[in-house]
């Protein structure tokens, strides 16, 4: 009974995401979009942010710059392990564009389909892993702008739906996981390492 009440909570949440990743790949689009995601989901296109957040950091943090660094790197290598070799190989949900049933229908705007598997988004649980850390790290100098990390990591998440490469239910669960990890993460250094002196705040 339990076993098949599972079967038919999955089916039904297997064709809500079928429903929805073909509302967001097919048609939610504009060519605008078209042109922008590829691009702004892409690690590279978010260097200067990266090199000036540790601009910023090295600044206001002083000797307290390097843990905090290897922080942020700890953070996203684990959130990229558990996602990539942990997830991913567990789980083994073909991508959509792989998928036998689905690719002829998928807008694939890459000029490839990634091999690996589909849950959890790599991007996801990397990006809401790096700004949850930063929401409970830097949130009393940023204020009310520490959310735009969110909507950053949210975006880059919505842009791997849009470009055909992961379901919706792929990038929620990514986004938890690397939620959880982050907070896990700030908690570590904030109670072991202390909380960095800052400089002035940003104005609210």
């Amino acid at each position: 009974m339990f076993l098949l009440a599972g079967n038919n909570l999955w089916q039904w949440l297997n064709s809500w995401d079928t429903w929805l990743f073909l509302k967001i790949n097919t048609k939610w689009t504009t060519p605008f979009l078209d042109n922008i995601f590829p691009v702004w989901r892409e690690a590279n296109t978010w260097i200067p942010l990266y090199l000036f957040l540790m601009l910023l950091i090295f600044f206001n943090f002083g000797w307290k710059a390097w843990p905090y660094i290897i922080f942020i790197a700890v953070t996203v290598a684990i959130s990229d392990q558990v996602s990539s070799s942990l997830f991913k190989d567990w789980f083994n949900r073909p991508r959509p564009c792989r998928d036998p049933f689905l690719q002829d229908y998928v807008r694939l705007l890459l000029n490839r389909c990634p091999s690996s598997g589909s849950f959890t988004s790599s991007h996801a649980t990397n990006h809401f892993a790096a700004a949850v850390f930063f929401y409970h790290t830097l949130k009393p100098w940023f204020k009310k702008y520490i959310y735009l990390f969110f909507f950053w990591a949210a975006t880059v998440s919505y842009g791997q739906v849009y470009v055909g490469v992961h379901y919706p239910l792929d990038i929620i669960g990514g986004a938890l996981l690397g939620s959880a990890i982050g907070y896990g993460t700030s908690w570590i250094f904030k109670r072991y390492l202390g909380f960095p002196k800052l400089g002035p705040a940003i104005e609210s």
